[in-house]
């Protein structure tokens, strides 16, 4: 398809990205306002420390992006101040309800793990002048995300929590490491099917109509399959297990394109809860709170989906209002249980707006994907966004009984310094390849292509880059720079 200079060539957006951030902080602080005056019936006396500190924290990861990554995606970062602001509320209301004031309160807490994975994150994208520089570290990754999921099984410094063994604790202080895992873990995806997706792809066998991969080929997956079994029967963890494998199978099927590799990752996937249904209690709990959360058998167990049901069902299509729901009486509704708190009081269209929210997040990162012209930088992006979009679904799924309860959190959202931590270093890196692929690439004279053609006043057809999901433009005779390769190319 031909298509005119205008809409090819990529500008930095400075001004819109700017624009977008003071709108998300005015949300942000009027939710604040509406929160305090709820509860207390006065504007907050500190209101000018708060919003100060947050312009100070985002308008410091805009001046790094604007200075290090100029062309990258210009909704990203409003998109996370705003969710990560939202859960900021949402957590500052909470703690007024149990009498949390200032520096005692959980909000205090979350506001500086957001300043400090913010500035992790601006670290990243000053540090990280290439994602392609990543690929070097393929395997490293790998060794680094395994020892990450082994950590709190360590005698130690692990820690078991509400019947989960995901964290480690030093001191005062604790960490799941699982979070950062999924990074390094998607590193070494990207990198691994890159080198592997053409015999991936192509070697195999045909039966009723799927290509099968050759026996010698199924050592990837079953690795990622066990790896994510081990995770479920020592750590009792379901949403790692499920995210990590359900991670790894959606890459590998974007890098290959063959629904055979779906078709086996399901059935390993359902051969596998199966067993671990029949062996563990754990997980007969959360199928029986999923099957009938308002039962005695359930209530006995725990009231905690059942109140989140019922808090969502009181705000109705508007909700109550800031501050004007009982969201507390859930269990921990400050990050398991922070979707069912905005329902709560933000009714069902609050939520959609959160929902709409992720979505670009998600829209945003997926287009990176296809714009990059690196086949590395093509399935990083698509992992990374990926994690997102089923983090998601597996915490808004758990929460509305479209399936059982995992017990992750919500990303950008839900109270912890780990996840936010890890998230924001997500948004790093999304923002670090869509420099890359909204960069023009100059030709041999210094100039980008697109630049020249529109001095000449000739339309731009755009190649189509090699890559996963994408049809090779050497097949259409068109001329493609060398992209696939480490960041020296």
């Amino acid at each position: 398809m031909i298509t005119t200079v205008e809409t090819i060539e990529a500008r930095p957006r400075r001004g819109t990205e700017l624009l977008l951030l003071f709108f998300a902080l005015a949300i942000v602080l009027l939710a604040w306002v509406d929160t305090e005056i709820a509860n207390r019936g006065a504007v907050p006396a500190g209101l000018a420390t708060i919003g100060g500190g947050l312009l100070a924290v985002v308008l410091l990861m805009h001046l790094v992006v604007r200075w290090k990554a100029p062309y990258a995606d210009p909704l990203l970062l409003p998109i996370a101040t705003l969710l990560n602001g939202l859960g900021l509320v949402m957590i500052h209301r909470l703690d007024l309800a149990a009498g949390n004031f200032g520096f005692e309160g959980d909000a205090f807490r979350q506001l500086i793990w957001t300043g400090i994975s913010v500035t992790v994150a601006a670290g990243v994208l000053w540090l990280l002048r290439d994602h392609r520089t990543l690929r070097r570290y393929t395997y490293t990754a790998m060794a680094a995300g395994v020892l990450l999921l082994v950590l709190p099984l360590m005698p130690v410094i692990g820690n078991e929590q509400y019947g989960s063994r995901i964290w480690i604790r030093l001191g005062p202080m604790s960490f799941q490491p699982g979070e950062i895992a999924k990074i390094a873990l998607t590193i070494f995806f990207a990198g691994y099917l890159v080198q592997t997706r053409d015999v991936l792809s192509l070697a195999g066998r045909k039966v009723l109509g799927f290509t099968f991969p050759r026996g010698r080929d199924l050592g990837p997956i079953m690795v990622a399959w066990a790896v994510s079994i081990a995770v479920l029967v020592f750590e009792k963890d379901l949403g790692s297990s499920l995210l990590f494998f359900g991670l790894f199978v959606a890459m590998l099927y974007v890098a290959t394109e063959r629904m055979s590799w779906i078709a086996i990752g399901m059935t390993l996937f359902a051969a596998s809860a199966w067993v671990a249904f029949n062996l563990f209690t754990h997980l007969q709990r959360r199928v029986t709170l999923w099957l009938d959360p308002f039962s005695a058998a359930s209530l006995e167990q725990s009231d905690q989906l059942a109140k989140g049901l019922m808090g969502m069902a009181a705000g109705g299509l508007f909700g109550t209002g800031l501050g004007a729901g009982r969201p507390w009486l859930v269990a921990f509704a400050q990050s398991d249980f922070i979707i069912p708190s905005l329902g709560e009081e933000l009714g069902m269209t609050g939520l959609f707006a959160v929902l709409v929210l992720y979505g670009l997040f998600v829209q945003r990162g997926l287009r990176t994907a296809l714009g990059v012209r690196d086949g590395f930088g093509k399935l990083l992006a698509l992992g990374l966004a990926f994690s997102v979009a089923l983090q998601v679904f597996v915490v808004i799924g758990g929460v509305t009984r479209v399936i059982p309860l995992t017990g992750l959190t919500t990303p950008f959202m839900s109270l912890g310094g780990s996840a936010l931590l890890a998230n924001w270093s997500i948004l790093a890196l999304l923002l670090r390849i869509s420099d890359q692929a909204r960069r023009p690439v100059p030709d041999s004279d210094g100039l980008s292509e697109v630049t020249a053609r529109r001095k000449a006043g000739t339309p731009y057809a755009a190649p189509a880059p090699d890559g996963p999901g994408q049809p090779s433009a050497r097949k259409t005779g068109a001329a493609v720079p060398a992209t696939d390769g480490g960041a020296g190319q």
